[in-house]
């Protein structure tokens, strides 16, 4: 996918009417495709995604933790399509990203207590990677990913980009998206960031991911 280093992959434009990421705020880098919105989420649907996670919350794991079983130390919860809240929160993420529900893998919820975080990490999966073929045979890379807070814990918990040196405190129903790939489509390392330690309080986010072709 030819362009600028730094421009909008096709990926971003691939379904749906409008322009995606409308009304966002596009971090002013152009090694990467960093988008920001306020206020996506409003407050009542964040406390509900919240207790649903507090219901559902497992252990989180990685596809390759480089060896570190401290790597991603947070709590997980599926949040599966049937339930009238996520399939309005899938839908109108797949909105602001311009993607096909097919697309999308299944919504995510994230709880981090006090001393919890994900060590620097990119989304994507290494192409020479052992366990590529057997999470991309099907749906392709993963293309962008789609952040939201649900609250503010009371210290730390902040989205650290380390190779733009940005970071991101969170805010109640804030959206973060980002393309994992470069404008030629290969993955894009500028993308390298991490989920602080939280310090006081517990920090809840729900993650969307896409792919490059459907799912099922």
């Amino acid at each position: 996918m030819p362009g600028a280093a730094g421009a909008e992959p096709v990926a971003a434009r691939a379904a749906g009417a409008g322009a995606p990421f409308a009304g966002c705020q596009r971090v002013p880098d152009r090694r990467l495709v960093l988008y920001i919105r306020r206020g996506f989420l409003d407050t009542e649907t964040c406390a509900a995604l919240i207790a649903r996670i507090e219901r559902n919350r497992r252990p989180s794991t990685v596809a390759d933790a480089n060896d570190d079983p401290f790597n991603r130390t947070s709590e997980t919860c599926d949040l599966f399509a049937g339930d009238p809240l996520v399939d309005r929160v899938n839908a109108m993420l797949d909105s602001i990203a311009g993607q096909t529900a097919a697309h999308g893998e299944v919504l995510q919820g994230q709880r981090y207590a006090v001393g919890q975080e994900f060590k620097l990490h990119t989304d994507y999966f290494e192409p020479d990677g052992p366990d590529f073929v057997r999470y991309c045979a099907v749906g392709g890379q993963r293309t962008w990913t789609c952040m939201v807070y649900l609250n503010e814990p009371e210290d730390g918990g902040a989205t650290r980009f380390k190779r733009i040196n940005k970071t991101i405190r969170p805010e109640t129903g804030k959206l973060l998206a980002w393309s994992n790939l470069d404008a030629a489509g290969r993955p894009n390392y500028e993308t390298l960031h991490q989920g602080m330690k939280v310090y006081r309080g517990v920090k809840y986010i729900i993650t969307k991911w896409y792919r490059e072709r459907p799912l099922a």
